[in-house]
Order: structure tokens, then sequence, then C-alpha cells
């Protein structure tokens, strides 16, 4: 067996494990390095960096080692170069040294960073991102490398995705193992605790906080929270400083609170403001930190805090991210000892203030009158909150006169403060690689368009479809289909409050229906390109589970996403497969209970504000009558297979980009296409530029022959049956 391997570096673009760590080797070439999955290697290129062994995919080279942009900048090397590949042993790092911007040193925790980089491998100098290594996750630590996950987000916003830290150092040598034992921490900062049982190498470890030691923000600064911080001001006032009047009155105040509100709209710093306001300290906690321990050792820290919240009076206690100490489901030991020291606290008379961004996923229990009596909701900000809170970003930024924050504000919708904030520093990073030798730089317009092209909501994290830059004026022929898509999604999503003041409710949803092919999930990436509106995508089949209860709650996460992001257009592809007619399933019930799950959030007591749902089907008559009712997908929009005019626009469209030789008639080669459907005439001039570079790679034009070829290949693909039916079922289900 060979000691080491050299190999051919090339990127493995868009893949899922991208700045995670890994890369991935033949299988053979793995056997000939006796290295399995999950095993850590070295990788000498111009530099020596490390990553984490994974098999390649069926029909991978064994000539090559497929790393990402980051894994291949570790080794100085390019696309092409050649590396080393070594096998080393699993070696646990003690201690890891990491650098970073200062706005992500600020608010990402040892212990989250931890959480970030565990399980993967890291080298002295090399550059590693925040995405978790989640690809091979060490056995039983998934649920807090999701928890990190979603805190991440929550503190940093959207660009935690994109957030490059540097190794500083590692007190071993090369390729070790980053495990929860492992002491991680920032430069000239604070470092993660040592977990019970593991080696206690320095006595620098010390809990980390999950605040950042800075002066807490002013109320003013948070626009939009104006209520809840006068609420919560009201509360400790009385609770801290007029306990006297209580008595005389013969009662007491509870001051347990939870704040829920969607991730990174603000919650912690609501806190850290009104304690400053009232001259209260913040003992602030990160649950997912807690819960990584061992219930002793976890228990023993919350006595700890207790202690340290009595004796530092006044004082509040700020459980970040509650739900990760007690869940709704399966609360284990160290839920109990929560809850016991949350009541005993509260008895006192502390503070302690829990917040949650999934406050469906918090034990109900804590809401009870002795622990969390008050509860506070945190809400999405509408556009004039997000305007007023980029002024209160950008006071600090020498803006261009250009600068229109209203049409920002306008064009965010489903950002929080975190958001707004990452959208801000990129804009501002952009502005400055423009104007690096300029004296008096400013921050334009141009730069805030730029910055919108990649910063995206939190929220909006999952969505899986992904917004054409086209919108419905470009979509050819349909004018009818067109007039009702604008009416019933766009005008609810972009005029609510004129539906108000008329005093009608806007069309809940629309289902298209039509053939295979015909263009229904275009025209709705073309509504989400044309609305200012975000837009979630899930196909039907992706929401069922063979778990019992899985799926009703996937249908329950994806509204409660919907409302976070409003406004919102979601879109359930063949919806057909999540909402057959109930009673005739042979799956259990379980699509009977989707069906249920569906019919409630569409039309149920928790309103469903500014959101509207499109529903694409072949196949209408398997739908579930009731949730085609008024109320509900209320209006069916039949897409017919394009006529001879629809598929010349459509060809046009299509070759947009293809250099088209003069003598192709496109009118005419529509004309001829009697049974393509709009994805078969893409198809054609797709397989024509494919029969061009056949011919010559050198091909600068594609020719009525390569299109004749190209016809050969392609055939019409819709049912002359269906098409009939589906034209029969239109005319009997018309409106009107």
């Amino acid at each position: 067996m060979p000691d080491d391997l050299t190999l051919t570096v090339t990127q493995r673009p868009a893949a899922l494990d991208a700045r995670r760590g890994i890369v991935r080797l033949h299988p053979e070439v793995m056997a000939a390095l006796a290295v399995n999955p999950g095993d850590p290697l070295r990788l000498t290129g111009r530099r020596v960096t490390a990553g984490i062994a994974a098999r390649a995919e069926p029909g991978s080279s064994r000539a090559l080692l497929y790393a990402d942009d980051l894994t291949i900048g570790n080794l100085g090397l390019r696309d092409g170069g050649q590396v080393t590949v070594t096998p080393v042993p699993v070696a646990g790092a003690r201690r890891v040294t990491l650098a970073g911007p200062a706005e992500i040193v600020a608010v990402v925790s040892p212990e989250m960073l931890r959480l970030a980089l565990l399980g993967k491998v890291v080298s002295a100098g090399d550059d590693v991102s925040l995405l978790p290594q989640d690809v091979m996750p060490e056995a039983g630590h998934k649920p807090l490398v999701e928890a990190a996950r979603r805190s991440l987000a929550n503190r940093v916003g959207y660009a935690w995705t994109s957030t490059l830290l540097q190794v500083v150092a590692v007190e071993e040598a090369d390729a070790t193992l980053v495990t929860m034992d492992t002491v991680v921490g920032w430069q000239d900062g604070q470092f993660s605790s040592v977990r019970p049982g593991a080696p206690q190498e320095t006595s620098r470890a010390e809990p980390a906080s999950t605040d950042p030691d800075t002066p807490p923000p002013s109320v003013d600064d948070l626009p939009g929270l104006r209520a809840q911080a006068q609420e919560l001001t009201e509360l400790l006032d009385l609770g801290f400083h007029h306990g006297e009047v209580l008595g005389r009155l013969g009662t007491t105040v509870s001051l347990g609170v939870l704040i829920s509100g969607p991730a990174g709209s603000g919650k912690s710093a609501l806190v850290r403001a009104v304690a400053a306001s009232v001259g209260a300290t913040v003992l602030p906690v990160w649950a997912p930190e807690l819960a990584a321990l061992t219930n002793d050792a976890a228990a023993t820290r919350l006595r700890g805090l207790a202690r340290d919240v009595r004796a530092g009076a006044p004082a509040v206690l700020l459980v970040a991210d509650v739900e990760a100490l007690a869940p709704r489901d399966e609360p284990g030991p160290l839920a109990t000892v929560f809850r016991q020291v949350l009541g005993e606290l509260v008895r006192a008379g502390a503070a302690v203030v829990c917040t949650t961004s999934r406050p469906e996923s918090v034990d109900p229990s804590l809401r009870s009158p002795d622990l969390l009596a008050v509860q506070l909701a945190v809400p999405l900000p509408d556009a004039a909150m997000r305007r007023d809170q980029l002024r209160v970003l950008t006071r600090g930024m020498p803006l261009a006169e250009d600068v229109r924050l209203d049409d920002v504000a306008g064009r965010t919708p489903g950002f929080v403060a975190a958001d707004l904030g990452a959208l801000a520093r990129e804009a501002g990073v952009r502005a400055a690689l423009r104007q690096k030798e300029a004296e008096s730089p400013t921050v334009t317009m141009a730069d805030f368009e730029a910055a919108l092209d990649v910063v995206r909501p939190t929220s909006m994290a999952e969505s899986t479809l992904e917004v054409a830059q086209v919108t419905l004026d470009e979509v050819g022929d349909m004018v009818e289909v067109k007039q009702v898509l604008t009416e019933s999604v766009l005008w609810p999503l972009t005029y609510p409050d004129t539906f108000a003041r008329l005093g009608v409710q806007p069309p809940r949803g629309v289902l298209l229906y039509g053939p295979p092919g015909c263009g229904k999930t275009y025209l709705v990436k073309a509504i989400a390109g044309t609305g200012k509106a975000n837009v979630l995508s899930v196909k039907g089949a992706e929401l069922l589970s063979k778990w019992v209860g899985d799926s009703e709650r996937a249908v329950r996460e994806l509204f409660r996403r919907a409302r976070e992001a409003a406004p919102t257009l979601v879109f359930l592809d063949e919806v057909d497969a999540l909402a057959p007619t109930r009673g005739q399933s042979t799956d259990g019930g379980t699509t009977d209970r989707v069906v249920a799950a569906l019919l409630t959030e569409l039309d149920g007591v928790e309103a469903l504000r500014n959101v509207v749902v499109i529903g694409a089907t072949n196949r209408p008559d398997l739908i579930d009558p009731a949730l085609l009712r008024s109320g509900r997908l209320e209006r069916l929009v039949f897409v017919p297979p394009p006529d001879a005019d629809a598929r010349a626009a459509i060809l046009r469209a299509s070759s947009k980009s293809v250099p088209l030789d003069d003598a192709v008639d496109l009118d005419a080669l529509g004309a001829e296409l009697e049974g393509f459907s709009a994805a078969d005439c893409a198809a054609l001039i797709r397989e024509a530029a494919l029969a061009a570079m056949r011919e010559s790679l050198d091909a600068s034009t594609v020719t009525a022959g390569h299109v004749a070829t190209a016809r050969k290949r392609v055939r019409a693909s819709l049912d002359p049956v269906q098409v009939a039916w589906l034209e029969a079922y239109a005319a009997t289900h018309a409106p009107g």
C-alpha cells in the first residue's frame, strides 16, 4: 500500500459539502490509501492543509481529488494543480485559536464557534468557514450542529454562510480534528470551556457568553421594538425599584419573560437595551452550549448562574435559544433541572428572560404563571420599520445622494435587523473596493443594488426556488393567464392596503394546472421576479415522511417560515402528491393528516397575512376538493399548451443568447412544432447548439441544418389524450 499519492486537484462546483473541509476521492484511491470515509488526510501543494475523506460519485476519475475553492486556496494552488495526499492518524485538537472580522468576533461565542468547527480537520494558517461539517457529523452531535446553524443565523444574519476565519494556531501537529473536547477561542479573546472528563490543559478556559462585552444599544436604536421595550421596561423597573409599592398592595410581580420572534430580529439587543435603561446587568447564556454539556455539568452551571443572578441584583439572566434546554418533544432530565432553577429564581424575585425563534418547539410548561408568565413577540419588520432600521444602521455611512433607503426597504421583504446589518456591511465593503484610493469615499445606490444580489433574508436560507431574472412581461402569449395571476397573486402582495381600504379579503391561493412542460413553474418564477416578495418552494412529495407526525410538522414549519418572511409566495409543486382526496390513500392516513394540516394553515384560526399559495399539478382531479373551495386554492388557472405563435415566442426567448443563422425562421419552425411543449421548444434550441458543437467545437453559428438535426432527436412530449382531458376539465371549471 502506498503511503501517499499524487493527484490532480479539481474544484467540485455547487457541492453540498462546499467549504466544509470535505475532499472526495475515487473509492479505489481510498482503498489504495487505506482510508475510510471520515478519516483525516494531509494535503500538500504549495502549502500543507488537511481535509476529511469522502467517496466521490460514481463515474469519478481515479486521478482527481475533488475539493472546494476554500481547500484549493488553502493549498496555494489553482484548479488543476498537483497535490500529494497522505493519510494521517485521527487526533483530536486540544486547542485551536482563530481570528476573524471584528463584527463576527463580537457576536459569536467560543462555544458556538466550537460547534461550527465540530468534525473539521484544521491546520495553522488555514482559512475555514462557519458552515458546519454536517456531511459526516459525529454520532450524537447532529442536534448540536443544527443548534449552531440556527444560532449563527440568528446572531450574524445571512453573512454567516460566507464569512471566512483564519486558524492562527493549533497546538498539535497539522491535521487535527475539532471535537467537543477541543478548547476553541478567538485570538486575544475568550476560549470555550473544557467538558468534564476532558484533560484540564489550561486554566484560561472560561465559560463563554453569547453577547459581546460592548456597550448595550439604546432603545432609540431599536426602531419597531419600542412598544416591546416599553412593556419590558415597566415590568423590570417595577420589580427592581418599586417592590415596596407591591408590598403595600399585598402582591408581587413575576419577572419571568419569554420573547419570541424571527432569528436576527433583535431579541437579545432588546433585553440588553432595556436592562441598561433600568440599571440592571445582564448575565447571558446560550442554551445549546449548556445542552452540549453532560447533565451534571449543565446542572452545576445552571445553579452557578442562578447564584450569580441573586448576588448581582438587579440582574437579568438572559437565556438565548431556550428550546435547546426545554424542548417540546422528548424533554430530558436537564429540562427538569432548568424548570426547577427557573422557578426558584422567579419566586425569589429575580428576572429571567428567555428568547426563541421557534416558539412551537419550546416546552409549553415554561409558559405557566409561575415561570415565564409574560410573553412578548417581536414582529417581522414591515417596510416602514425596515426603513427606520436602515437609517439607524447607516448613520455612520457617507451615503451618496442617489441612495434611496425607502427603495431599499421596499426591496427587502423578510429581512430582519441582522439581515439589514449584513446588507449595509456588504454595501460598505463594495464601496470600499471601488474607492480604495479615494479621500472621501461614499456608498452609492449601486453598492446597495450589488449587495441585494448576494444578501438574502435569514428566513429564506432554505428556499429551494431560484428566482429567475425574468418578469411576467417577458413571458410570451398567455395573456389571460398572466392577468389572472397578476390579480390573484401580485396585487395581494403588492397592494395589501388597497384590499384593506376596500374591506375585502384578497385571494388566498391559486392552482395552476396544465400539461407537463407548459410553463407552470416558469410562470411562478416570473411572478417572483415581478413582485417584491420572497418565494418558498417545495415539491409535494418532499413534505411526506413515513414517521407519524413528521409530515404535518413539515407543513406547519413551511407556513411558519412563510409568515416570518412575509410578504411570501409559497409554491407547492406537484400538489396532487401532497393533498390527494382523503379516504382513498393506502399510506396509513399520512396524506389525510397532511391535507388536514394544509387546510388548517390556509384558513385556520391563525391568520395568513401577506402570504399567497400557488399550487401546480398535471392532475387537478386527484386533489382533495376541500382544498379547491373559496378561501383556499380558490382560483383555478389552466396553463394551456403553446400554440404556433406562443411556440415561436418561446423559441425566440430560448435562443436569445444563441447565435442563430439568419436562415433559421423561428416563426415557421414554431408553426411546425405541433404537440411540442414549452420545455420541448427550449430543448430543441439546446440540441441544435449541441449539434453545431458536435460538427465543430469552433462553430460560431447555429444553422438551419443543425436545427433539422435537432428535430430528429427531440420529439413532442404532449399527450393528445391528456391535453384533451385537461381542456375539458378547464371548460367545466372555468370561472363564471
